[in-house]
């Protein structure tokens, strides 16, 4: 058959292809893997939005916090500056850091020197605490979008291989198989394939990107709890 002729014949079938007869038609499996892809992708869009503005309040008011830190001269100022500024998570860490250092220097009225090392080691794994515990609510639901990301496709293509199976079946029972007969079901079972992609696509780039955004977080974090560790050294423990 000449080429003008089969993209005769396909034109109009892709631009009457009616997405509502494709959902009525696709059958119980069909329609689960479309609802199944349909519900991860605004999850998705949902966790992206929440994760963009959080992430990004993070680092903003962490360059707030540290610019009063290394500005101040009391820890008490900067702690209650900390207060103000709940979403950094350095900001956090230096609140546990500086509720341990308070509980150390009340209790260590002998100054013993064993009390310093242990006090040091307290305020060592209070920082340390902190970070982790802010390092995991930064990653929350983050992994949802490398689940939909890697799985997403494969689960577009199960509804497109499934589609494709009924839509033989349907050929054979109409015993005509050429190409206005078979472009139809073919295109309706690859939408599966295409609504996958259209939910991994978006999930894969928002993962890479926040994954490296929280990355940067936890090496300030670290950064930071290795320099407060050194004032409280230099100051507390001597």
């Amino acid at each position: 058959m000449p080429t003008d002729t089969l993209l005769q014949l396909a034109a109009p079938l892709a631009a009457g292809l009616n997405y509502l007869e494709v959902i009525k038609h696709s059958g119980p499996v069909g329609i689960f893997v479309l609802l199944l892809l349909l519900g991860a992708s605004v999850a998705s869009w949902a966790i992206i939005a929440l994760k963009y503005f959080h992430i990004r309040q993070a680092q903003k008011q962490s360059v707030e916090f540290l610019d009063i830190f290394w500005q101040s001269k009391r820890l008490d100022a900067i702690y209650q500056a900390a207060e103000k500024l709940s979403v950094s998570p350095i900001s956090q860490v230096f609140r546990a850091g500086y509720i341990e250092l308070s509980k150390v220097t009340a209790g260590a009225a002998e100054g013993a020197e064993r009390q310093d090392l242990d006090g040091i080691e307290n305020i060592e794994r209070a920082l340390r605490r902190a970070s982790v515990a802010e390092l995991t609510y930064l990653e929350s639901k983050v992994a949802f979008l490398a689940t939909t990301g890697s799985a997403a496709p494969f689960v577009g293509l199960f509804g497109t291989v499934w589609g494709i199976m009924g839509a033989f079946q349907d050929i054979y029972l109409q015993g005509n198989a050429n190409l206005a007969t078979v472009a139809k079901p073919i295109s309706e079972a690859l939408i599966a394939t295409a609504v996958g992609l259209f939910a991994a696509i978006p999930a894969v780039v928002a993962y890479n990107f926040f994954l490296s955004k929280i990355k940067v977080l936890e090496s300030e974090m670290e950064s930071f709890s290795s320099d407060f560790l050194n004032i409280v050294k230099r100051h507390f423990f001597k």
